[in-house]
């Protein structure tokens, strides 16, 4: 059922609950002025019971559209004499590190407040609970209901930060260990804090607004609503400044991580340019050696061929003089290897 709870409130209790739209209307015209509401609680409504509603209390056709196609920023409009506010409730799935965004709008007249969901979460009923606890609070009207559902909007945001400041310690560590797999884990968290952030910075405007149309009104009735309101403006203020917080930090994180992968690929190329160098060292002298032995058995090679007309073969002087040239080629280019520094 679209219809999740149905009730009408006088002097803050609940006197009927009406067991459809229809007869919500019809208790709401029996009822005293200025000492009763109903407070219409829909989940998913089809555009009947939207248009139905919007009918009954001359809902603006603007608020009404928003309603049917939802997906709205957070925001408070008036419209004569109905206000209309968007809210965007949050919970973090921390297994999948998302921010999980839901949609509340609420419908507020003198004598009347429609709330319109349009996600499970957050379950409204507490926030009926609570109210229906508190008859002197409830007794101010729709805007006691405002006043509820944006306290517990604000509260629910306390458990996101907390999920989003865990992954963002374990960020950190995973930074300065060198995981490779940090800089995707950043940009995810960073998308989701900044959609956090469209959610949450609204709200410092539309609390502003009311603060203002309290200010402005100046009943008897108003006081505590006031106070009730810059306590959840303040909730709000402080989130505001850790989400901001969050994204500047994040920002940070990737800075630090792109230079510490920096230093780390520079660190693994002069690893390889040391290897290489030694490398070319070591085949200096390889080929040193190699090019000095290679002489003496140039030699050798040749005389070794055992030709019968060789000018050399027959001479007394013939041998000594090939040893002492192999030597002598050997000194050479040990000489030169030497002053080449290959040696």
């Amino acid at each position: 059922m679209t219809v999740v709870d149905n009730a009408v409130y006088v002097d803050g209790k609940r006197e009927a609950e009406p067991g459809s739209l229809d007869q919500t209307y019809a208790a709401l015209r029996r009822c005293p002025d200025g000492r009763s509401f109903g407070w219409i609680g829909l989940l998913r409504p089809t555009e009947e019971e939207i248009s139905s509603v919007a009918k009954e209390f001359g809902l603006h056709d603007l608020a009404v559209e928003d309603t049917v196609h939802a997906h709205q920023r957070p925001k408070l409009e008036r419209y004569d004499d109905t206000v209309f506010v968007v809210l965007r409730p949050a919970r973090y799935v921390d297994p999948v590190e998302v921010v999980e965004l839901g949609e509340i709008h609420l419908f507020l007249g003198q004598d009347f407040v429609v709330t319109v969901r349009h996600a499970d979460e957050p379950d409204l009923a507490e926030v009926r609970h609570r109210l229906e606890e508190d008859p002197e609070l409830l007794a101010h009207g729709p805007f006691a209901v405002l006043y509820a559902v944006l306290d517990k909007v604000v509260d629910d945001y306390g458990p996101v930060l907390d999920g989003l400041q865990d992954d963002i310690d374990q960020i950190e560590v995973q930074v300065f260990d060198g995981d490779p797999m940090a800089s995707r884990r950043i940009y995810q968290l960073t998308r989701e804090v900044i959609a956090f952030q469209r959610a949450v910075e609204p709200l410092r405007e539309l609390l502003g607004e009311l603060r203002f149309r309290f200010s402005k009104t100046g009943t008897d009735t108003d006081p505590e609503l006031r106070r009730a309101l810059r306590d959840v403006a303040d909730h709000a203020l402080r989130v505001l400044e850790r989400t901001d917080g969050f994204r500047q930090l994040l920002a940070n994180i990737l800075t630090v991580n792109s230079t510490l992968v920096a230093q780390r690929q520079n660190d693994e190329m002069t690893r390889l340019t040391e290897a290489g160098y030694v490398q070319n060292e070591q085949m200096k002298r390889v080929s040193s050696w190699a090019a000095i032995l290679f002489a003496p058995t140039l030699v050798a090679g040749i005389y070794g061929m055992n030709f019968t007309h060789m000018p050399e073969l027959d001479w007394w002087w013939g041998y000594p003089m090939a040893i002492g040239l192999m030597l002598l080629l050997g000194v050479i280019l040990y000489v030169i290897f030497k002053r080449r520094g290959w040696l």
